[in-house]
């Protein structure tokens, strides 16, 4: 949904404030600029909100997204494990330079080795000495203790010498606080910063140690993300609310490791002017302390390094000049223009019969088994099987139908099996023999595009996805009608 901008501030369900951009002192030409540049490079961003000095400024959702939908941030949950971190610090239960190891008793580990050596901050800075990254896709494909596996890793390095980026060392700062506090760090969470920043629908996934990964596997709004950032710009400060030490922010948003270009602090990204929650596919909370101001935004990019560009040129530029109402307005328009929903229609003719029905499919590394179709008036049944079973997906035919869903394929959803997810999905046909379904996931960044051709009782099957940290696309499949 946009804002109207308002000249006059007023509230939100999500207890956010709302303002123009020039009540505000921002520069909505920036804005657009930056939106324009973002377009211009071919760049998919879905939804974005901007806040200063106490208000929202602009906000807007590019269609199927809305702000009242959860979203997969990745490793933005980084940044929010080092806030339990933090107040298990201030509150004298944890140190820094506490060694790891102690408090994992159970796992046999030499009392000379580099492993016992490695600490607390170790982690928070990623300089564990492992020399392997670990991505989350990586776990979640681990069934076993996530705590041994993480011993498991060579150390190749002193701890705190050398940095190297790891979801390991964030899911072992989570399994930390639960030792200490005997909650996951979601139930310690919840009443010291969730509540009290009205984050109230909030799901994040668990490990098989009953531990939540502290690197990732957190979904909550945009919203949402822009409060930890609004927190952190007010140095910890909630409505009047001290919810972290001052001490605290200020370490943990400074360079501590890494090098020009990619600069660290306790689980923030730093660069200049700013420090950043940032998740894989650029879902990001960027922070500009100096203007007080903060800007939050999830997408389906390559990496980082392809926006800050369009970034940099535009913040703090936007914070430098107060614009005019016409500017806000037209911002506003442009923004509101996002929740247009898309045509899409079939070129040709529709030949239902010519897909209907059960096929089997040839074999495949997928573990696929058999696809079917059904198809009504308004909508279509697609369903795949595995050794899992059959799982449904509903399309609409020449539109769009949202429902919860599952398709097999998390090896092309960075690890994700995304099961009951809401999904956008629909379908058309693109030749009398050839139809197109296109399915967005509407919590996370993925769309998946299948094409499926029949050439008598044999079916083409071509999938691929937007985005994803391994491959795009899966091997072109075959099936032929079932007997």
């Amino acid at each position: 949904m946009a804002s109207s901008s308002p000249s006059v501030a007023s509230s939100s369900p999500d207890g956010l404030r709302r303002g123009s951009p020039s009540s505000a002192g921002v520069d909505s030409r920036e804005i657009l600029g930056f939106i324009d540049d973002i377009e211009a490079a071919g760049l998919e961003l879905h939804d974005l909100m901007l806040w200063r000095d106490g208000v929202v400024v602009a906000e807007g959702w590019h269609w199927p997204y809305s702000g009242d939908r959860l979203r997969m941030t990745h490793s933005m949950t980084k940044s929010i494990t080092a806030c339990a971190i933090g107040m298990l610090v201030d509150a004298g239960r944890l140190t820094l330079d506490q060694k790891v190891a102690p408090l994992f008793p159970e796992i046999a580990i030499d009392p000379d080795s580099r492993a016992a050596r490695m600490t607390v901050e170790d982690l928070l800075t990623m300089r564990s000495g492992q020399g392997t990254e670990v991505s989350g896709s990586i776990w979640r494909g681990i069934a076993t203790s996530w705590i041994a596996e993480f011993f498991r890793i060579a150390f190749d390095h002193e701890p705190g010498t050398t940095y190297v980026y790891s979801s390991a060392a964030s899911y072992m700062l989570s399994a930390i606080v639960t030792r200490i506090t005997g909650q996951t760090i979601h139930d310690f969470l919840k009443p010291r910063l969730f509540d009290p920043l009205g984050i109230t629908n909030i799901r994040w996934d668990i490990g098989p140690d009953g531990i939540n990964p502290g690197g990732n596997g957190i979904s909550f709004t945009t919203a949402d993300g822009l409060k930890i950032g609004i927190l952190h710009a007010q140095r910890g400060l909630w409505q009047g609310q001290r919810i972290l030490s001052e001490r605290w922010v200020a370490e943990a948003t400074r360079i501590h490791a890494g090098e020009p270009g990619d600069q660290y602090g306790y689980h923030w990204v730093v660069g200049d002017g700013y420090f950043a929650m940032l998740g894989v596919f650029v879902q990001m909370v960027r922070v500009f302390p100096g203007s007080n101001a903060v800007l939050a935004f999830n997408a389906a990019m390559d990496e980082s390094k392809v926006v800050a560009p369009y970034l940099d040129r535009h913040f703090p530029a936007a914070f430098q000049n107060g614009t005019d109402a016409a500017a806000d307005a037209a911002l506003a328009e442009r923004l509101k223009g996002w929740r247009e929903r898309p045509s899409f229609v079939s070129t040709v003719p529709a030949e239902p019969a010519a897909f209907a029905g059960r096929w089997t499919m040839a074999a495949n590394d997928k573990g696929l088994t058999e696809l079917a179709f059904a198809f009504d008036q308004d909508e279509a049944r697609i369903a795949l099987s595995d050794g899992g079973g059959e799982h449904l997906l509903i399309a609409g035919r020449d539109g769009w139908t949202i429902a919860p869903t599952y398709l097999p394929g998390a090896d092309l959803h960075h690890g994700y099996r995304m099961e009951g997810m809401p999904a956008a999905a629909g379908l058309r046909w693109i030749a009398e023999n050839r139809i197109e379904l296109v399915v967005h996931f509407l919590e996370a960044a993925f769309r998946d595009t299948f094409v499926f051709t029949v050439d008598g009782d044999r079916l083409v099957m071509d999938r691929t996805v937007n985005i994803n940290s391994g491959a795009r696309a899966w091997p072109t499949m075959t099936a032929v009608r079932a007997g």
